[in-house]
């Protein structure tokens, strides 16, 4: 019996997850999938063998889809252990990638919106499938976001 398998979301936990879930609204155009996730009870401490927990947040339609997968941004209640230092090139999930039609005027809505810029903007000629333009860059709470485009 074949195992067929989707993907449908990435999760990002966030300290405060309506100010994060405005960022990606309104820089990426991402919608809200409603409802908005108010979740607690015995199945999600057992979910996440955290007692007591509590979960706020929401699901973001990504640019370019409209039925997933989705963007989670999620709140925990007590807050999650913020013990380590965030780099670029840490072991697990690095980075969030998008392609934009103008990397510069998306780096502007980053910062204008509480983003950071992390290394220059780059253009780097691949003969055989175009021209990238990119930068690395942060949401508000650090969360790190390649802005990209392709030209031939």
């Amino acid at each position: 019996m074949e195992n067929n398998i989707k993907y449908v979301h990435t999760n990002l936990i966030a300290k405060d997850w309506k100010k994060l879930a405005d960022f990606y609204i309104n820089v990426f155009k991402c919608k809200p999938v409603p409802p908005e996730r108010n979740l607690s009870g015995n199945w999600i401490d057992s979910l996440t063998g955290i007692p007591d927990v509590k979960i706020r947040g929401m699901h973001l339609s990504l640019p370019g889809f409209d039925n997933g997968p989705t963007l989670e941004i999620f709140e925990y209640y007590p807050e999650f252990a913020d013990t380590d230092i965030n780099h670029i090139n840490r072991k697990g999930f690095g980075h969030i990638a998008f392609h934009v039609d103008s990397v510069e005027e998306t780096l502007k809505m980053i910062l204008a919106f509480g983003g950071s810029q992390l290394g220059e903007v780059i253009k780097k000629d691949y003969r055989e499938i175009g021209i990238l333009t990119a930068v690395y860059t942060t949401d508000p709470e650090g969360n790190f976001i390649e802005i990209q485009n392709w030209k031939k």
